[in-house]
């Protein structure tokens, strides 16, 4: 009896690769193909592993008439086409709570790094400047953290939060009661978490209702005291009236993992501000996710396939 093919077209964990051959599947691995490539390789494949990329479009999943499922490992869907898959009948799988802890942790050392100057101290440091008082800080316990999506990501950052004694305020659309009493938190609507909170993390998708929700109006809400941290989607803040908002002191800081534009340019205004942390979209960048990420959307690849 022939293998199954399974092509593996991004950087996947050993362990879940073993997954894959363990069950008896022929793994095709190649490292971010462009389109023309996938065209290529597609053919007679019954499974597609890929993260944030390549893009499985239409053209793909057409020139693949043995394809059965494909894998994201990770959790955004966006480089998928989901209607093409939906017509063909293929199941599309990924891993949504594999990089849960890894971004909330990240969550919270972007507000340890934000509060206490940590990069800016390190900036003044490697230039030779002893900029003590510069850096003077303030410490988390007894502020009030307030979280804006309380689905997987949010819940993880608001059960750290708590235990490092910060009150916690929580938004979202589908509230549960029961989950915020083991976190600590109270749910509030969006004006008054903004108006109460000392730092807001941001933990939503990318969705029509979330773009731009952080925009100029909601900003100038926050206390001229406080911090934003998204490590969510980009757009879900307005890039300009942030930067305004960091120059003309709106707010205190910000912790930025996601851009509306990534790579992030050189050049952005963003970059010449010292009252922002800014990391490469790494919320998801650890040995542990990654290897979850893999492991679990390569069980749901031989599940689909064995059936």
């Amino acid at each position: 009896m022939e293998m199954a093919k399974v092509l593996v077209a991004a950087p996947l964990h050993e362990k879940a690769l073993e997954v894959l051959k363990n069950a008896g599947f022929e793994v095709l691995y190649e490292e971010y193909p462009d389109e023309a490539r996938l065209l290529e390789l597609v053919g007679d494949v019954e499974a597609i592993i890929v993260r944030s990329k390549p893009k499985v479009t239409r053209k793909v999943i057409e020139a693949a008439p043995k394809l059965k499922v494909i894998g994201r490992a990770g959790v955004g869907l966006d480089n998928i086409d989901l209607e093409a898959a939906k017509e063909r009948g293929i199941k599309v799988v990924n891993s949504p709570g594999a990089s849960s802890r890894s971004v909330a942790e990240l969550a919270i050392a972007l507000t340890f790094n934000v509060a206490r100057k940590i990069a800016f101290a390190d900036r003044k440091m490697r230039e030779g400047t002893w900029a003590k008082k510069q850096a003077m800080g303030i410490e988390l316990e007894g502020k009030t953290l307030g979280v804006v999506g309380f689905g997987r990501i949010g819940y993880e950052v608001a059960r750290i939060a708590h235990a490092l004694g910060m009150k916690v305020l929580l938004y979202d659309p589908y509230p549960n009661d029961e989950r915020a009493k083991e976190v600590g938190g109270k749910f509030v609507d969006l004006e008054t978490l903004l108006k109460e909170s000392d730092v807001v993390t941001l933990h939503v998708p990318l969705i029509e209702q979330t773009y731009h929700l952080i925009n100029e109006e909601r900003l100038k809400l926050m206390k001229p005291t406080a911090i934003l941290i998204n490590a969510a989607r980009g757009a879900v803040v307005d890039t300009n009236a942030l930067v305004k908002a960091l120059q003309e002191g709106w707010i205190a800081g910000a912790g930025l993992d996601v851009f509306e534009e990534e790579p992030l340019p050189a050049d952005h205004p963003l970059t010449k501000l010292d009252n922002v942390v800014l990391t490469p979209h790494i919320g998801a960048s650890t040995v542990e996710a990654q290897m979850r990420a893999g492991v679990q959307v390569a069980e749901q690849i031989v599940e689909a396939l064995k059936g």
